[in-house]
């Protein structure tokens, strides 16, 4: 909601608290069949994205959410070839995911296109590997996709959905990581965004739950900084087929081909220690 003309804030109720930018004006808004999008110019975060009054992604801060949902699965992982993310409509994370050049095909299953199409528009720089010929856009549901798909078939599964209501509610239940993990080949890493700890720990020790049923063999969460989300603080939880998530390809992360603005081998060590409130809550 919008406190005037010159403010977008996003009003979390449950948590008494809300966060506000100052717009300079609204350069887009359409109603798709799924979802509200809005796209504002603003005073200093740069090209905003909202999608039912909530924040996306702004020019200023995605780089830790597209670096934290991809690099850290990546390097964890021996060898990832084929890479499926389920939502992803903005296009960062398929970015940071075409970074690696060992990846061979990443198919990005985002069920509203308008999303990726105004992110072209508006994000060009997060859609710059868009017409890589590693990459694969498809515009369907994510849930069906996974069902349909070839058992062992993606060395990592990304979940880079909105929160857990509309159309993104059925990616947090146990049926669909159960799917998940029948897709998965041999030592393969699930991850999805999983909010924050700070106000929603309650979800996230319910998708604990929800993975461990589904028979991930070990569970680990990533915190880190998220300016334009509620609490500023933020998670994505990673599940292994077959695999300890506490260790990664730390020599390959200090020689990566590429560069990052977030990511380095001390954030990734640093991002899977757990608070002991959460600690307690995942316990299990």
């Amino acid at each position: 909601m919008a406190l005037d003309d010159r403010w977008f804030t996003e009003i979390n109720a449950d948590n008494g608290a809300a966060f506000s930018l100052q717009i300079k004006e609204k350069l887009h808004e359409e109603q798709t069949p799924y979802q509200r999008i809005s796209i504002y110019e603003t005073t200093h975060f740069g090209t905003l994205m909202t999608i039912d009054d909530l924040y996306m992604v702004s020019d200023r801060e995605n780089f830790l959410y597209h670096e934290m949902m991809s690099h850290p699965a990546l390097f964890t992982h021996d060898d990832p070839k084929d890479v499926l993310i389920i939502g992803g409509g903005d296009c960062g994370t398929l970015r940071e995911v075409l970074r690696h050049p060992g990846v061979r095909r990443a198919q990005q299953v985002e069920i509203d296109a308008r999303v990726t199409r105004l992110a072209e528009k508006y994000f060009p720089e997060l859609c710059a590997s868009n017409n890589d010929p590693r990459a694969e856009l498809h515009f369907v549901d994510g849930i069906k996709w996974v069902k349909d798909a070839q058992p062992e078939s993606y060395d990592l599964i990304v979940i880079d959905s909105t929160d857990p209501v509309g159309p993104a509610e059925g990616l947090f239940t146990e049926a669909f990581h159960r799917d998940c993990l029948r897709i998965l080949r041999p030592g393969g890493i699930f991850i999805q965004q999983s909010e924050s700890p700070l106000y929603h720990m309650k979800l996230i020790a319910s998708l604990y739950g929800a993975l461990r049923r589904a028979g991930y063999s070990d569970v680990q969460s990533l915190q880190f900084p998220q300016a334009i989300y509620p609490s500023g603080w933020w998670s994505a939880t990673m599940a292994g087929k077959g695999r300890d998530l506490t260790k990664f390809r730390e020599t390959a992360v200090r020689n990566k081909v590429f560069d990052t603005v977030y990511y380095n081998a001390e954030i990734h060590r640093a991002a899977l220690a757990m608070p002991e409130f959460f600690r307690k809550q995942v316990k299990g």
